[in-house]
């Protein structure tokens, strides 16, 4: 991970146009290739953003201070730098992903052996299916044979959705695999989390740990 902190202003050509104007902001470049710009509020979202695939070209001579990053779509993020004041790289390593609490472990395995809860039809390919960003709890197949990822939480909020969405997002690259749909899956589910995950076109699955782990045919109220 390359991490610098600049005046800069910002420019995003594409499916619309956005300005920031000169201020001091961190920009990160991550090994999977995505950019993107933080100020210092805003929690974990940044100002903007290229998502991967996409290339960074650092300008050189009269532009040595100009940053295009351009994704396959042709849209362009630019990044003109005024003053540099800190460059860094860092390797991360590949990280090991989040560790669920027993809770949600246990959900995992439970819907891992009784897959066919989700609906009629369906079958488990694996749990914790490995991709570049961390693991998808379950990744499965419904009756027509459409692969299926599903994220796992105790209490489902609008971070899980986004999760999710991004792994969609990775899974949906590989032609083995797409197209993958996905399932927002939690003991609880915010009704933001709810708005969210059906404005993405993913199913919602309200769990119920009590009864997953009885020995009765209990189902899955899915949504």
């Amino acid at each position: 991970m390359r991490l610098v902190i600049a005046r800069c202003s910002v420019d995003y050509a594409g499916r619309l146009t956005a300005h920031l104007p000169s201020a001091p902001r961190l920009i990160l470049v991550k090994a999977d290739g995505s950019v993107s710009i933080h100020a210092d509020d805003r929690a974990y979202k940044p100002l903007n953003w290229m998502s991967p695939p996409c290339t960074l070209k650092e300008g050189t001579d009269d532009d040595a201070g100009v940053w295009t990053v351009i994704n396959k779509a042709g849209e362009k993020l630019i990044i003109t730098m005024e003053e540099v004041l800190h460059d860094s790289s860092h390797e991360l390593g590949v990280d090991p992903g989040l560790i669920k609490d027993g809770v949600e472990a246990h959900l995992q395995e439970l819907l891992a052996d009784r897959i066919e809860t989700l609906g009629e039809g369906y079958s488990l390919i694996r749990r914790e299916y490995m991709t570049a960003i961390g693991p998808v709890d379950i990744l499965c197949r419904d009756a027509d044979g459409q692969t299926v990822a599903v994220e796992i939480k105790r209490r489902g909020e609008i971070d899980g959705v986004e999760q999710l969405t991004r792994y969609l997002e990775l899974l949906n690259r590989d032609p083995h695999l797409a197209p993958v749909k996905g399932i927002f899956a939690a003991q609880e589910i915010k009704p933001q989390a709810r708005v969210l995950a059906t404005d993405r076109g993913i199913g919602c699955a309200v769990l119920d740990y009590d009864a997953m782990r009885g020995i009765e045919d209990d189902k899955l109220r899915l949504f």
